[in-house]
């Protein structure tokens, strides 16, 4: 059974779905639990178990023996369908949809809520994807979601170059991403990095969103110009 904090009063307005690293549990990512609840009070916080049990405190998302660099993106599917039906389940339940909804992933947890969000598009709005990456770079961005790459500088499992990378590849795509690297940061939730989260969550303007308001504002003749602006949800930090 997944760990789940409800709001103290009242039906919780969003939904926080958090996924640890491997051979790790939910208990990795308590301390972003909280600061979550603290600055969102009307969310929900789910934080699941991997399905598979090597130890007492370490799950799997996938089965690790024999894994390889062939097997490797079909080992991660693997672990997509129970996922999306347990979101799928707590949206109807709590009669929330998919832009009420954020997956939250640490390590190989956020490259989970990253291929989470390809196996069924509308599931979540927004994926806070620490230290983590793509199992395999997409052919096409997610069109209902907005990702948020927050990375250390001195990452050591996935350097910050290959995010960077990503970071363009989606902007290729016309996807809707941002990258926060925090400097003298290695493979962690560093407090910058959940701080500048939190601020994403608050701040950002989902790219589909700019894009229709920069469309009624062209088809208003007493309009500023504002074909010179960047949209929000492309900061490069």
């Amino acid at each position: 059974m997944p760990l789940i904090y409800v709001p103290a009063q009242g039906a919780p307005r969003q939904l926080f779905v958090l996924l640890h690293d491997d051979a790790s549990s939910p208990e990795q990512l308590g301390q972003l639990a909280q600061s979550l609840k603290q600055a969102f009070p009307q969310s929900m916080v789910v934080l699941p178990y991997a399905p598979l049990r090597s130890a007492d405190t370490a799950y799997h998302w996938f089965q690790q023996t024999g894994l390889t660099e062939e097997n490797y993106v079909e080992r991660v599917k693997t672990a997509l369908p129970g996922l999306v039906a347990l979101i799928q389940r707590l949206q109807r339940q709590y009669l929330l949809e998919g832009e009420h909804t954020a997956l939250v992933g640490f390590g190989q947890g956020a490259t989970i809520a990253l291929e989470a969000v390809h196996e069924q598009l509308d599931l979540a709005g927004r994926v806070l994807a620490f230290s983590g990456c793509y199992a395999r770079l997409p052919d096409m961005a997610p069109p209902a979601t907005t990702l948020h790459f927050l990375h250390g500088e001195d990452d050591p499992v996935v350097p910050v170059e290959f995010m960077r990378e990503t970071h363009e590849h989606l902007a290729e795509l016309q996807g809707d991403a941002t990258l926060d690297v925090a400097s003298k940061v290695g493979h962690e939730l560093h407090d910058a990095l959940v701080r500048q989260a939190i601020y994403r969550l608050q701040t950002c303007v989902p790219l589909r969103s700019w894009k229709a308001a920069l469309g009624e504002l062209r088809n208003d003749p007493d309009a500023p110009d504002l074909s010179d602006l960047d949209p929000p949800s492309r900061t490069l930090h």
